[in-house]
């Protein structure tokens, strides 16, 4: 890891995050960027693969000393997905070097390329795609200097384990290949590919090199880091959204044991203490004596979803195709509701922070240390060439949940309280109360059906906030900078344009019908506080969608899955269906216990990445209206598959997420603040409640590019266990979450 856990000195501090300590005979030089600190556009090579285009040198993405060590650097983060390991394979493949030869760099902004977030499941896709044909260029590169050297046409040479060997049993290195070169050179659209049929690393099976640590509790997290001299800080938050901090005793904290520093900034609060225990204690008395002018109330959550629908809305039209059809078939309505969402990170957030001289270093778990960076650097008014992110992993990061404000809180005490490594940890009511949520979302859809049972007009209009907030370079989307004495102004929310989409992603259906409308209905105004949350809008449109399919193939006289082939002309969609429905055994209205029931649902994530099709069972209780999950099969499709189990992983975890969202999670409010502060007032899924079995299906397409994988389940299995409760029960449950209470109203007495 790039990070100290273990007691260090503040120099070595500064050199294990400041400076890359190996010298690249590569001759690693810093990644191109503009005066905004954005990465250049080549204009050469304007079809480079992946993030070479941005980031177009090949030594920003391969390193090779002369002692033949190989560095691989990556401006993506591993959050847990396993992409450390892919990666690796990546250029393991195509340097044809053993896996162990290879050191990876996650996200730095002092030595990684600027890949922004990682997010939306593009980490393969775009650093994936990247690494393959940069180090397939440098092999490429490799093989030509072993040519001259050997005085040998490339043709009787390949690579082995690090080596160019030739037809007549000479061999060279590579590290003597490299030595005195300069390989600052510019990618090539075209890269030295090789053959899918060869692959030795690509698709085998590989033990993921992150897991080992995380079993065995080694010190991993962002969470674990113990530099030497490092002090404890804990924030006094605000009891609302928008309170300001009119007055706070000092004197009593001052004199509780191991107390050093209170920072204030206007509404922002802090302790100091040289001990964590220390650090929350003068947290508490600091709280119990700060005064606080009120903020505004929050909307009655009764009625949310009515506040929700009634504010100002920008529409647009992202479907738009056909004619109205004629009167006479069969039209169905339906509406659905997605409360909002909040991550649940089973770690708090957590950042260390040194500043020293005139440079902050920040350890944190952001998704983006390239714009955190900027962000902070205007929060601090400091040039951004002195503030240095580093991504260390953290437990249980994922979407934009509180990494980033917590990096912020971080920076402004270390800044306050120079030459000592500070750390500060979230409390879980921090968490639950102050980090974004996933919004609350709604959802109408119509469709009419011809006398022969086949769609021929679908409308479908959604209404949601944004699902981005991130902070891109402006401070203001840092939770503390809004409480600042001269506080920084929030940007404008903006909607995430199609073909990915926001609050509107996934909501075009994938299947042929010959008339179709779609609305995007973005509320720029944020009743709570929102942002990313794994899925964004595909979750609710998915579940939407998919719920709705069910609904008309019943109107069809359909079987379910027959109904979806029926309306899908893409090959590698109905192979997934295909296969998750051979796999599940899937039969038509089959014969089940009472209270049992089969749910089927498809998505393709945000119509351009992965493709995933799920069929479970499960058994509601007619008395409690509880739901007991059983098998759960799903079936996907990521185009290349370097990792088998890192797929599996990332779905089988999607699937356990999106069935708690679905069963159990729904932030709740009152008119003064957040009130889902704690796991008991949070319910979400416990162990005994996870499915009874999960088996996952990847269709390995190795001629294929990489499609994200990361949250391609969270839709399906939503509108599969709607699906499946609907058949259970014998009703239909259109507002999330599909909790034990509203199953038990809904079927009666």
């Amino acid at each position: 890891m790039n990070a100290p856990f273990a007691p260090m000195s503040r120099r070595r501090l500064l050199q294990t995050g400041g400076a890359v300590v190996v010298s690249f005979a590569l001759m690693r030089r810093s990644v191109a960027q503009d005066a905004q600190n954005k990465p250049v556009e080549p204009q050469a090579a304007p079809q480079l693969p992946g993030s070479l285009r941005t980031s177009p040198m090949l030594d920003s993405w391969i390193g090779i000393d002369a002692q033949g060590q190989i560095t691989v650097f990556t401006g993506k983060a591993e959050l847990g997905q396993g992409i450390k390991t892919a990666l690796i394979q990546c250029a393991a493949e195509e340097l044809d070097v053993d896996l162990h030869a290879i050191t990876l760099i996650t996200a730095d902004t002092e030595r990684t390329p600027n890949e922004g977030y990682t997010a939306g499941s593009h980490s393969m896709q775009d650093s994936g795609t990247a690494i393959l044909n940069a180090a397939a260029q440098v092999r490429g590169i490799l093989i030509d200097l072993a040519a001259a050297r050997l005085n040998l046409p490339t043709g009787q040479l390949r690579t082995r384990a690090g080596s160019v060997l030739a037809d007549d049993g000479r061999s060279v290195s590579y590290k003597d290949l490299v030595t005195g070169q300069d390989f600052h050179r510019t990618a090539q659209p075209d890269s030295p590919l090789k053959d899918p049929t060869t692959f030795a690393i690509i698709g085998k099976r590989i033990d993921r090199v992150d897991i080992p640590g995380k079993l065995t509790g080694a010190p991993m997290y962002v969470q674990d880091m113990r530099p030497e001299g490092m002090l404890h800080a804990r924030v006094v938050r605000p009891p609302a959204y928008g309170a300001k901090l009119t007055k706070v005793d000092t004197a009593a904290v001052e004199r509780m044991p191991g107390f050093v520093k209170v920072v204030r900034d206007g509404s922002f609060l802090a302790a100091v203490a040289e001990g964590e225990f220390q650090a929350i204690e003068a947290m508490q008395a600091l709280s119990a004596t700060a005064q606080w002018q009120p903020g505004d109330a929050l909307p009655d959550p009764a009625g949310i979803f009515d506040v929700i629908k009634s504010l100002p809305s920008n529409d647009s039209v992202i479907l738009n195709k056909g004619t109205p059809v004629r009167q006479g078939y069969r039209t169905l309505k339906a509406a659905y509701r997605r409360p909002y969402h909040l991550h649940g990170s089973i770690g708090p957030s957590c950042a260390v922070a040194l500043y020293e001289g005139d440079k902050l270093t920040v350890w944190t778990h952001t998704q983006g240390v390239y714009p955190l960076r900027n962000a902070l650097s205007d929060m601090l008014h400091m040039p951004r060439e002195q503030v240095h992110c580093v991504q260390v992993e953290g437990s249980g990061c994922y979407g934009h949940n509180a990494a980033d404000d917590v990096a912020a809180d971080a920076a402004l005490i270390a800044r306050a309280t120079p030459g000592r490594p500070i750390r500060v940890q979230w409390m879980r009511e921090d968490e639950h109360g102050w980090e974004p949520f996933g919004p609350a979302m709604i959802s109408e859809v119509s469709a009419t059906l011809d006398a022969g049972g086949k769609l021929v007009s679908w409308q479908y209009d959604v209404w949601s906030n944004t699902h981005s907030t991130r902070p891109e370079g402006p401070a203001g989307n840092l939770l503390a900078a809004l409480y600042l004495a001269q506080p920084f102004p929030q940007p404008a929310p903006k909607p995430i344009p199609q073909p990915e989409g926001g609050g509107d992603r996934n909501a075009i259906p994938l299947y042929t019908v010959p008339n179709g409308r779609v609305v995007s209905h973005f509320i720029p105004q944020m009743p709570l506080r929102v942002s990313a949350l794994r899925g964004l809008g595909a979750y609710h449109n998915i579940f939407s969608i998919e719920s709705f399919m069910d609904e008309l193939a019943e109107a069809a006289n359909a079987d379910p899955v027959e109904f979806r082939l029926r309306h899908l002309d893409d090959p590698r969609a109905r192979d997934v269906i295909e296969k998750a429905a051979t796999e599940f055994n899937w039969k038509a209205r089959p014969s089940l216990p009472r209270g049992r029931g089969h749910g089927f649902a498809f998505a393709r994530y945000k119509n351009l990445a992965a493709y995933c099709a799920i069929a479970l069972e499960l058994d509601v209780d007619r008395e409690s209206g509880a739901v007991t999950l059983g098998r759960v099969v799903a079936a996907v499709d990521s185009g290349l598959a370097v990792n088998h189990d890192g797929i599996r992983n990332q779905i089988e975890g999607a699937i356990v997420q999106s069935a708690s969202w679905t069963l159990y999670e729904a932030v709740t409010f009152d008119r003064q603040g957040i009130t889902s502060r704690d796991w008991s007032s949070f319910p979400m899924i416990r162990f005994p409640l996870v499915p009874e079995s999960i088996a996952v299906h990847v269709i390995d397409r190795p001629t294929e590019r990489f499609l994200g994988t990361g949250e391609a389940a969270q839709g399906p299995t939503a509108a599969a266990v709607a699906n499946a409760i609907a058949h259970a029960a014998g009703t239909r449950i259109r507002e999330l979450p599909l909790t034990a209470e509203r199953i038990k109203a809904t079927i009666g007495p």
